[in-house]
C-alpha cells in the first residue's frame, strides 16, 4: 500500500505502519484507523481496496510530510527573522527550550567533550 508516494510496510500492523509517514504518530494513526473503520491489528497486505481508499482519504485530510515540514521550517525562519531568543538558539544549533548546556545537549551540539585530559597524546605522558 502506498500513500503520498511512501510505501506502508506490509508485514507490520497498520497502527504502527502508518507511523512511517512524517507527522503521523501512534495516537493519530489510531484516530485515522478508527475514522476509516479499520481494525488496529490489521496488516497492510490484508486490506481491501475500499479500506485502503478510506485510510488514504483520512490521511490526506491531515497535514503531513512536505506540507508539515514546510510549515515547521517557515516557523523557525520567522523566529530567526524577528531575532527572538528561540530563533537565535536555532541559528547557533543550541537547545531552544531552556535546557542546560554545560553538560548534556549532545544531540544539538554533537558529541563534543572538551574536558581536561582528552586532548593529550600517549607520547606526552612520558
Amino acid at each position: 500500500m502506498r500513500i503520498l508516494g511512501i510505501t506502508i510496510p506490509d508485514d507490520k500492523r497498520l497502527e504502527v505502519g502508518l507511523t512511517v509517514l512524517y507527522g503521523i504518530g501512534r495516537p493519530l494513526a489510531k484516530t485515522i484507523l478508527a475514522k476509516a473503520g479499520v481494525d488496529f491489528g490489521t496488516k497492510a497486505k490484508d486490506l481491501t481496496v475500499e479500506q485502503e481508499n478510506a485510510i488514504r482519504k483520512e490521511v490526506e485530510a491531515n497535514k503531513i510530510e512536505g506540507d508539515l515540514k514546510r510549515e515547521v521550517a517557515s516557523n523557525i525562519k520567522r523566529l530567526k527573522d524577528i531575532k527572538s531568543l528561540r530563533g537565535s538558539r536555532h541559528q547557533r544549533g543550541l537547545p531552544s527550550r531552556g535546557q542546560r548546556t554545560k553538560t548534556n545537549s549532545r544531540t544539538r551540539r554533537g558529541n563534543v567533550r572538551k574536558t581536561m585530559g582528552t586532548g593529550r597524546r600517549a607520547a606526552d605522558k612520558k
